[in-house]
C-alpha cells in the first residue's frame, strides 16, 4: 500500500488533471478532498471516513458566516453595478479625451482605465471582458494595429487582479492570517508602477513603430468637454476607495458597501440626467450576476477547505517544507522556483483557484525557510520578520499569476481578447502582449530586490 505522503501527491496530480480537463474547481477540489481522504482511511487507520463526512455542514457554515469573506460578494457586486452602469465606458472616453493627443493614446487610455475599473471589479478576467467590448471596437476604428490594441488590452486586463479593492488580495490575505487592509495598502504602489509601465510600453512602441497606432486626432472640444465632466465623478467614487482603503480611513467590508451605495446612486442619477447607465432591469442582472459568482467563489473555498484537509492528513505541505529546509538552495531560490511554478499554473488556472490550492504549500514553506513561526527581522533569511514576509510574498504572487494570464501558450487574458476580435488571430494577440510581459519581468525584479516597494505604504501608514 502507498504512505500518505505518495497518495498525497497522485492527490495533488490528479487535481492539476480534472483543472486541465477544464471540471469547476470547486467540485475537482471535493472530489479529490473526498476520494483522497477515502483511500486515506483505509491506508491509515485512524481516519474513520463516515465520521469526516457529518463535519461538512459545520465546515460549509464556517465558511459562509466569516465576516471577512463578506467583502467578496460586495466586492463583486460593485462590479457588476459599476459594468451595468456604464462605468467602464465613462473611464474610457473620459481619459481617451484627456490622451488623444498622444500618439497611442487611446490605448494609453483603454490601460489606464483597466486599471480604474479594476479598482471596482476585483477580478482580472471581468476586467478583460468589461473593457475589451468598450475599447476594442474605438481601437479598430481609429486604425490601430490589432496587435498593439489587444497586447494592451490583454495585458491591462491583469490589473484587476492586483489594484484593491482584490478578490484574490482578500483569499490571501484569510489564507496566511494576514491583514486584509494592510495587503491593500501594500498593494497600491506596484499597481500603480504596474500602470505606468503599460503606458510606457504603449510609448515606446509607437515611437519606434509608428504604424502601429494612427496619427493623433484630439476629440472635438464639446465631445471633449462632456467626456471630461462624465470622467469626473467616476475618478472621485474610484479614488474614494482606493484612497479610502490605503489611508486606513475605512476596513474593507465598508469599503464596499459604501462603494455600492454609491456606484448605484450615480447609476441611478446618470439615468435620469442623461438616459443612459444604470436601470433597474440592469440592477436586478448584477444582483443575478453577483448570486452567481459568489456562489462558486464560496464552492471553491468550500472545495479548499476539504482539500486542505485532506492534503494536512498525508503530511505533504511538511515534507515540502523539510525538503526546502534541506535541500541546500539559498531562500531567495526557492522563492523564485515558487513564482516560476505560479506563471506556469497560471496559463490555465484561475487566479482564485490557484491562490487558493498553491499558496497553503508554499507559505509555510517560507516561514521554514525564514527562521521559523517566531524569526525577527534581525535573524531571518529574508530579511524580514513573517508579518512583512506574508505581504512582500503575497503581492509577487500576484503579480506572477497576472503574468500566467497573459503568459503563452494558453493566457486566460488572452483567450477572452481573442474571442472579443474575431478577427484577430490569437498569435497576433500572444505577439501583441509580449512587450507588456517584458515589463511586468521588469516590475517583478525591482520587487524582488527592493521589497520596500510593497511595505513602504503599509508601514507609513501604521506609524
Amino acid at each position: 500500500m502507498p504512505d500518505p505522503i505518495t497518495i498525497g501527491m497522485l492527490g495533488l496530480l490528479l487535481l492539476f488533471g480534472l483543472l486541465i480537463l477544464r471540471m469547476p474547481v470547486g467540485i475537482a477540489m471535493i472530489t479529490v478532498g473526498v476520494g483522497g481522504t477515502w483511500v486515506l482511511s483505509l491506508v491509515v487507520g485512524h481516519i474513520r471516513f463516515v465520521p469526516y463526512l457529518r463535519q461538512f455542514k459545520s465546515l460549509l457554515w464556517e465558511n459562509v458566516a466569516n465576516y471577512d469573506l463578506s467583502v467578496v460578494p460586495l466586492f463583486v457586486l460593485m462590479g457588476y453595478i459599476a459594468a451595468e452602469a456604464r462605468l467602464s465606458s465613462d473611464l474610457f472616453k473620459g481619459l481617451e479625451a484627456l490622451l488623444s493627443r498622444l500618439r497611442g493614446g487611446v490605448a494609453m487610455a483603454a490601460v489606464a482605465a483597466c486599471g480604474g475599473f479594476g479598482a471596482v471589479c476585483g477580478s482580472s478576467l471581468a476586467t478583460a471582458a468589461t473593457m475589451g467590448k468598450v475599447a476594442l471596437p474605438e481601437l479598430k476604428a481609429l486604425g490601430y494595429s490589432p496587435r498593439l490594441a489587444s497586447g494592451a488590452l490583454a495585458a491591462g486586463g491583469t490589473l484587476g487582479i492586483l489594484i484593491p479593492p482584490s478578490v484574490a488580495l482578500v483569499i490571501y490575505a484569510i489564507i496566511v492570517e494576514g491583514s486584509i487592509l494592510k495587503m491593500f495598502q501594500a498593494a497600491v504602489l506596484p499597481g500603480l508602477l504596474a500602470v505606468l509601465g503599460f503606458i510606457l510600453v504603449i510609448a515606446v512602441l509607437v515611437r519606434l513603430n509608428p504604424t502601429l497606432a494612427p496619427a493623433p486626432r484630439p476629440m472635438e472640444r464639446e465631445a471633449r468637454r462632456i467626456a471630461i465632466r462624465r470622467l469626473v465623478p467616476v475618478i472621485a467614487i474610484f479614488s474614494a476607495i482606493i484612497l479610502g482603503l490605503g489611508f486606513g480611513l475605512f476596513t474593507p467590508t465598508p469599503a464596499a458597501s459604501i462603494g455600492v451605495f454609491v456606484i448605484t446612486v450615480y447609476g441611478f442619477v446618470l439615468r435620469g440626467v442623461t438616459g443612459e447607465g444604470l436601470t433597474l432591469s440592469g440592477l436586478l442582472s448584477a444582483i443575478r450576476s453577483t448570486a452567481i459568482t459568489a456562489g462558486m467563489i464560496y464552492l471553491i473555498l468550500f472545495g479548499a477547505e476539504v482539500l486542505k484537509g485532506f492534503f494536512t492528513r498525508t503530511g505533504l505541505p511538511q515534507a515540502l517544507s523539510d525538503w526546502a529546509a534541506t535541500s541546500g538552495l539559498d531562500p531567495m531560490s526557492v522563492l523564485i522556483i515558487m513564482l516560476v511554478i505560479f506563471i506556469v499554473l497560471g496559463c490555465f488556472m484561475e487566479s482564485l483557484a490557484m491562490i487558493l490550492v498553491v499558496v497553503p504549500f508554499f507559505w509555510p514553506t517560507l516561514i521554514a525557510l525564514n527562521g521559523g513561526d517566531f524569526v525577527t527581522a534581525d535573524s531571518a533569511a529574508f530579511g524580514m520578520d513573517n508579518d512583512s514576509l506574508k505581504i512582500w510574498f503575497g503581492i509577487l504572487a500576484l503579480i506572477v499569476v497576472e503574468l500566467g494570464l497573459i503568459t503563452p501558450p494558453v493566457g486566460l487574458n488572452v483567450f477572452i481578447i481573442s474571442s472579443l476580435a474575431k478577427d484577430t488571430p490569437m498569435a497576433t494577440v500572444f505577439r501583441g502582449v509580449l512587450p507588456f510581459l517584458a515589463a511586468e519581468f521588469v516590475r517583478v525584479g525591482l520587487i524582488l530586490m527592493i521589497p520596500a516597494l510593497t511595505l513602504i505604504v503599509p508601514r507609513l501608514i501604521g506609524h
